[in-house]
């Protein structure tokens, strides 16, 4: 756990979730919807991404993410607080995977919180389109066959780790 994930944690009461984390373990969704739900909050909505088997034609064997951890939940936690501002959510927290992943797990899982639901689809649509071209995680796709796996950025570019 990093740094800024174990001071988050120290702040939350013992079996809290905290609003953002980076981790290798597996995610659990329900535990993030969990997380931003509130009293005055009608809509709770959640987006959970999973790995797949296919990109761009070619067939996916598994995936890695690796991430800049201080920096990522940094900008991670910015996200979310300017989401819940944006769109007037309630809440609003973003779990994301590192490490291997297999076809069918859960890489990323997103909750938000709001009076109504336009809000809460709006704020959750929000921070997946962002975090998926601005957070520093990157991700490596193995394809089957032989083709080469690339390491991917945030902005959907080959990039060197």
């Amino acid at each position: 756990m990093s740094q800024s994930n174990a001071t988050t944690r120290r702040r939350l009461p013992p079996g809290a979730t905290p609003p953002v984390l980076l981790t290798r373990e597996a995610l659990d969704p329900a535990a993030v919807a969990r997380s931003v739900e509130r009293p005055e909050a009608g809509a709770v909505v959640t987006f959970v991404g999973t790995t797949r088997n296919v990109h761009e034609g070619k067939p996916v064997l598994r995936l890695e993410y690796e991430a800049q951890e201080k920096l990522a939940e940094k900008a991670l936690e910015k996200l979310c607080a300017e989401a819940v501002k944006k769109f007037a959510l309630a809440a609003a927290s973003i779990h994301h995977r590192l490490g291997t992943l297999e076809i069918g797990e859960a890489s990323v899982a997103i909750a938000v919180s709001s009076a109504h639901r336009g809000a809460a689809f709006d704020g959750c649509r929000y921070l997946i389109d962002t975090l998926k071209t601005t957070i520093p995680i990157f991700k490596k796709e193995h394809y089957a066959g032989g083709a080469e796996a690339v390491w991917v950025g945030p902005d959907g570019k080959p990039v060197t780790l």
